[in-house]
């Protein structure tokens, strides 16, 4: 395949090749175990932009750089969330049905718009956000952390990601929604599917907008202190598919993040001891734990997506209007630029790339990082003598294009 719209490399380090034959996949079996080692060898080979290849080897700027990441996020007026202009869409070079799509594709919800539009909406999202926070996250979580360690608790042993942080934050999810909790772990798998991608991506999204479209109408005729009542209430007067694409955005994102970085604040806490020995001494808080995951290992390595709005530079690349970027939020983290040595701490330091930046910086994180703290505490109140029942060494890890998910998390702790 051959795309004539970027001019060869002029060497290593300086523009990158054409997108064409050779150029690096981000999906499949050779992206999933270490794309860290992929990241340094496209930085070595390109710099701090990259030709990559996306599912169904459409053609994108990977950015690797953090100042370049910075740049890109910062500037909607450069690098447009609106996929309405993105050229492969438009020469019909991606499909419909592209699992892509679930992604990338343009919806009638905040992060799909710029502008007058994206403040709109985002308005509501941020506004019943702040409200739910407010009404007893931290109960909520209480009551399903401890639930979820009353199913494993006698036998001594788990696996913290299956058994814990697999399904937590989106049981929280179920009450902030006014969802019934039966859905929690089917729901959870639907939207892990669709970060995933692959051929059953767009069968899950499919399932998710029926039950929250199934829950918006529902909330219509019995509304009450939820963030899906309150999205419908709200001043701005959402549509019926700005409500339901909102529910989607908030529930997908929010879940899955949560999720990843809650598995590996874990990791983080059980395979280095001074973490554990600070936070069970109170010389450590948990933000302190949190802060640390977000600069090595944030829950979306790779952010879709941005569409340049004109022909212009970056990072010693010529790209062309209408192009896709997606932002390496991970390799921006490891930028030897910034951080030439990452095995120093970064505590005190939030200028970290893991929940965005910009006019779309994620505007959830505070939820987050309650359902992370209060889940962590819980879990070493409950659980005393906690420990890792394998060798470090022995964690792996699973990537899709987007994220780089811990694949299981064996313990041993006191009956």
């Amino acid at each position: 395949m051959t795309d004539d719209r970027t001019p060869p490399a002029s060497g290593s380090g300086g523009c990158p090749v054409a997108h064409g034959e050779g150029t690096t996949r981000l999906y499949g079996p050779g992206a999933a175990t270490d794309p860290h080692a992929i990241y340094a060898r496209l930085r070595g080979e390109h710099g701090a932009v990259a030709p990559v290849l996306l599912e169904g080897d459409v053609p994108a700027w990977l950015v690797l750089g953090y100042r370049e990441n910075r740049r890109v996020l910062d500037n909607p007026l450069q690098f447009s969330r609106d996929s309405r202009s993105w050229r492969d869409l438009l020469d019909g070079r991606v499909e419909a049905t592209s699992p892509l799509m679930q992604m990338v594709g343009w919806r009638p919800d905040c992060v799909s718009q710029d502008g007058e539009p994206h403040r709109r909406l985002r308005g509501a999202v941020t506004d019943n956000l702040y409200a739910v926070a407010g009404r007893g996250i931290r109960r909520h979580v209480t009551h399903f952390a401890n639930k979820q360690i009353d199913a494993f608790a006698d036998a001594g042993r788990a696996d913290l990601v299956a058994d814990f942080a697999e399904y937590l934050p989106m049981l929280v999810l179920t009450r902030v929604f006014g969802l019934a909790e039966r859905e929690g772990r089917s729901l959870a798998e639907s939207c892990n599917q669709v970060i995933k991608g692959g051929a059953d991506a767009l069968t899950h999204n499919e399932r998710i907008m029926g039950l929250l479209g199934e829950l918006a109408a529902r909330k219509r005729e019995e509304p009450g202190s939820d963030f899906t009542s309150g999205l419908i209430e709200h001043h701005s007067g959402l549509d019926e598919d700005e409500i339901v694409n909102h529910l989607r955005l908030v529930l997908i994102t929010a879940h899955t993040t949560t999720s990843n970085l809650l598995a590996r604040a874990l990791q983080l806490v059980l395979t280095e001891t001074a973490w554990l020995s600070g936070l069970v001494s109170g010389q450590l808080n948990m933000s302190a734990v949190v802060e640390e995951v977000m600069w090595n290992s944030p829950p979306l390595a790779v952010l879709p997506g941005r569409f340049a709005t004109a022909d212009l530079e970056l990072g010693g690349c010529p790209v062309k209007e209408g192009d896709l970027l997606v932002l390496g939020l991970a390799a921006g983290n490891h930028d030897p630029g910034i951080r030439p040595d990452t095995g120093v701490s970064v505590q005190g330091n939030a200028s970290h790339l893991a929940f965005s930046a910009g006019p779309h910086e994620c505007p959830g994180q505070n939820i987050g990082q309650a359902i992370i703290e209060t889940a962590v505490d819980v879990l070493l109140h409950r659980l005393p003598g906690l420990r890792l029942a394998v060798p470090p060494d022995d964690l792996t890890s699973t990537a899709s294009t987007w994220e780089s998910r811990l694949d299981s998390l064996p313990v041993e702790f006191a009956r």
